[in-house]
């Protein structure tokens, strides 16, 4: 009999705040930074990565917790956070961070790359030649795309672009009035990292490489500028605008100009954070507060440079002294180039674990079908395709060779809808049929069937997977991929594929768990059956990999599994808001997180099931969104062997890291795992680097 104590689900002392989670999940990409065996540039793209991340949480969770707390919103998250408490305790949490980025920054890697010949000068610093060759550039093409604005009582104040970079300028008259202006620095014309000339005019020797910025550049030339005019001083300076407007969508007709508006509306949204250069006068920042109409809490004073992001800029430089030691995918002979790929499907299924194993196989699949004369039909989702994207160039080159080919495009996927949009009607122009999503939900599964005649009739092959069909991320995030013509799967996919495509109602699956249909239910039931069985004759066993862990109703149902006694092993990259170790709540349950080279991206569910072990992989996080708002797809891995070698080889490996894996404790925080005196490092993601290729072939 079931004695499980039952769980309130309003006890705030039971929650982690998805913000505040965020945030230290943030913070492990600044520990990467500060981690000095990574390459002196690879340390360089953390440090970019945690700024770039921050950018996008401003746009997106700040901006919505800023206007929940101008309406007075009293619907709180699980914790219990106020909006304004939490935006408190966001600012709070970001200050000491920003000031390590910082001294990261200037006390370490900085004279660390002098050191290894890349100098990053300040203009006043540079010699007379330099000087020289950068009043030049400056005259010659910088000048004449400059527009300053003043404004004062004649002038309005300028719209001041999302994350554009800026000058603040004080510049006073004949008459001693001062006035302000504000100028765009053309970050979209220009590298923000201008690259001086050696004295034989090469800017091509990356072993001694010299930078200054575009925005010291302009600042030493401002007298040309603002002529007759005293320049007072001048302050880089950007905004951080709403970028997650709130526009309903009525009907899938109007969705693409829908998606177009709220393009539109994010280079508009309003003002959430000022980033100015801390020496800004005191003068120019309440300016900022009266005409942006923001409080003072909103600007942030940061040391130069604003924007550290763009240090990605240096990443460019050939120099593979300083980076990571490159890799070669494993590609497994049976999907080399030339192999019949549907031959290997028919004889097994396949998985792929990305990207240690080559995405190739994935972009072959799509282009074998579209030369192949057999192949009837393709169908595909598209949720983030990148640029120059083979499998849109695959889909197209089908549709020109008589294919029936339909792709279901994610326009509502936030900062890649310009892209999408330009892929959707690409492809429309080759005759694709093209599906804009679906009216209230977002398409996140990852799904491609190919229909092919064969000799005993019509077959379908799938690839199903848990990450986006681009090439270029699959080399830096951890994914699976996963091949297999199983009759059942191919009936759910081409069931779900009507649904996406022709809003045919489908209210069950026979393999796969799909939200918002049957995931959140199914998984109910599945942990409440190990439930069952724990409590029946013990053993009671979950292993759960995601990116985010935020829904209460899982959270609690995995507490209720924790107090029947189950052991629960999760593994959450970013957001947690399970707080483990409570007792008589959570003390069976251990969270760990790993930050690396790669970016984690995959996710596995492990059932123990009282010995008849379970596996799906899939697209799905266990937050409301993706439960509920989102199409989402899980699947079974029925193949033995497969099944057989995540459980005894990937997850153990992920599990047992102890160089890039974090424990969350009780209270919020992570600590590193305490190595045994005397024990062997293991960094999973360097093991698997290593060791993929022969584990195929013993999978295989």
């Amino acid at each position: 009999m079931n004695t499980v104590p039952t769980i309130q689900l309003d006890d705030p002392a039971w929650y982690i705040n998805r913000e505040l989670a965020w945030i230290r999940f943030n913070r492990h990409v600044l520990d990467e930074a500060l981690d000095h065996s990574h390459p002196l540039l690879e340390r360089v793209k953390f440090l970019s990565i945690f700024a770039n991340n921050l950018d996008e949480f401003f746009m997106v969770r700040v901006s919505g917790l800023q206007r929940q707390f101008a309406k007075g919103v009293r619907k709180f998250p699980p914790d219990g956070m106020t909006p304004g408490q939490q935006l408190d305790g966001i600012q709070a949490a970001l200050l000491p961070e920003l000031l390590i980025q910082y001294n990261c920054w200037y006390d370490d890697i900085l004279p660390k790359l002098a050191q290894n010949g890349i100098h990053i000068h300040n203009y006043k610093d540079l010699d007379e030649r330099q000087t020289a060759v950068m009043h030049r550039l400056f005259v010659d093409q910088i000048f004449p795309v400059l527009t300053p604005l003043a404004f004062d009582s004649s002038h309005p104040f300028p719209f001041i672009s999302n994350l554009s970079l800026n000058l603040a300028i004080v510049v006073r008259d004949p008459e001693k009035k001062e006035i302000f202006a504000r100028l765009k620095v053309p970050t979209n014309l220009f590298s923000r990292l201008v690259r001086i000339p050696d004295p034989d005019g090469n800017c091509r020797n990356d072993q001694n490489a010299h930078f200054v910025y575009l925005e010291d550049i302009i600042a030493a030339h401002l007298d040309m500028l603002f002529c007759g005019l005293e320049v007072v001083a001048s302050f880089p300076f950007r905004i951080t605008r709403d970028a997650d407007p709130e526009i309903e969508v009525d009907d899938a007709s109007d969705l693409l100009t829908t998606v177009e508006e709220i393009m539109e509306q994010r280079a508009h949204g309003n003002p959430i954070r000022i980033e100015v250069e801390c020496s800004m006068h005191d003068s120019i920042c309440h300016m900022f507060e009266k005409k942006l109409v923001v409080t003072s809490a909103m600007i942030h004073r940061v040391s130069h440079p604003v924007g550290m992001a763009d240090l990605m800029l240096l990443l460019s430089l050939d120099r593979p002294d300083l980076k990571d030691t490159p890799f070669t995918p494993s590609l497994p002979a049976e999907l080399a180039e030339g192999r019949d790929i549907f031959s290997a499907i028919r004889h097994h299924d396949i998985l792929l674990y990305h990207p240690y194993y080559s995405f190739t196989p994935v972009v072959n699949f799509i282009r074998q079908a579209a030369k192949d004369p057999d192949v009837l039909a393709i169908k595909i989702t598209l949720y983030r395709v990148g640029p120059n994207s083979p499998i849109v160039k695959a889909l197209m080159e089908a549709r020109d060779n008589g294919k029936a080919v339909a792709a279901l495009i994610e326009l509502k996927a936030r900062f890649d809808e310009e892209n999408n949009i330009g892929w959707a009607r690409a492809l429309e122009h080759e005759g694709v049929h093209v599906v804009y999503g679906v009216v209230g939900l977002k398409v996140h599964a990852k799904l491609c069937m190919v229909v092919r005649r064969e000799k005993d009739g019509i077959r379908r092959y799938m690839h199903l997977g848990t990450g986006n069909y681009n090439a270029t991320t699959s080399r830096i995030y951890t994914d699976f991929g996963f091949l297999t013509c199983d009759k059942q799967i191919g009936e759910d996919v081409a069931n779900l594929f009507n649904f996406l495509t022709g809003y045919a109602r489908i209210e069950s699956y026979q393999k796969l768990l799909v939200a918002p249909v049957t995931l959140r239910k199914e998984m109910f039931a599945m942990i409440e059956r190990e439930i069952d069985s724990h409590l029946e004759k013990g053993g009671g066993h979950l292993i759960l990999k995601m990116n985010a862990l935020v829904d209460p109703f899982c959270i609690a149902a995995l507490y209720r599994a924790s107090q029947a006694g189950v052991k629960i092993e999760l593994q959450v990259r970013g957001i947690c808001c399970l707080r483990p170790g409570i007792p008589g709540v959570s003390e069976n349950i251990e969270v760990t997180a790993i930050v690396g080279r790669f970016l984690e991206h995959a996710r596995i569910y492990y059932f123990h099931n009282g010995g008849n072990e379970e596996i799906y992989l899939g697209s799905a996080d266990l937050m409301p969104r993706n439960l509920d708002k989102r199409v989402e797809v899980l699947f079974p891995v029925q193949d033995p062997a497969i099944r057989n070698a995540i459980i005894a080889k990937i997850i153990p490996v992920q599990l047992n890291d102890n160089c890039k894996l974090r424990v969350l404790q009780s209270d919020g925080t992570y600590q590193r795992r305490i190595l045994p005196e005397g024990s062997g490092h293991l960094n999973a993601q360097e093991w698997f680097l290593e060791h993929c290729g022969s584990w195929y072939h013993s999978l295989h």
